[in-house]
């Protein structure tokens, strides 16, 4: 099967049932999007399917339609996006482990919701478990990503 990942077209050969989240990691190389419950409950692993975010540890890669951006896929080559910069300045992450899926919700969010209230923040991530929880600093971190997206047009 042909999967485009983060722009890029890759041929894979595994069954249709293998969970995406075991395709991008020991298929594709791409070990960004992390492993964290294995039943779709904890967040960490998150991407995006064109645009909407899904676990992609208990989505099976056969189901795939569309274009699969992984957190190596945000941004531009060499530049970080908004979130991900917010994430950086705020100091966002505590141990980092969730962060990947974290960020990734936060731009599946600000892509429908440019400007989010803290309950529309709260609502978006409540999937995402931070076990550090620093949820504060990731509300924070939204919150900045929003404003840097409005002054740059981003």
């Amino acid at each position: 099967m042909n999967l485009n990942i983060n722009g890029d077209d890759h041929e894979i050969n595994v069954e249709t049932e293998m969970p995406l989240l075991w395709v991008l990691r020991d298929e594709i190389g791409l070990t960004g999007t992390k492993f964290g419950c294995g039943i779709a409950q904890c967040g960490a692993c998150t991407v995006h399917i064109d645009g909407q975010p899904v676990r992609s540890c208990s989505y099976p890669v056969g189901q795939v339609k569309g274009k699969v951006t992984t957190i190596e896929g945000l941004g531009s080559p060499g530049v970080l996006s908004k979130v991900q910069e917010a994430w950086i300045d705020n100091q966002t992450p505590q141990c980092g482990y969730c962060q990947s899926g974290q960020i990734m919700s936060a731009t599946a969010l600000l892509s429908n919701n440019p400007s989010p209230t803290d309950d529309d923040i709260d609502r978006a991530m409540k999937g995402n478990i931070c076990r550090c929880g620093s949820y504060p600093r990731i509300r924070a971190s939204i919150h900045a990503a929003a404003k840097a997206m409005k002054e740059t047009g981003a």
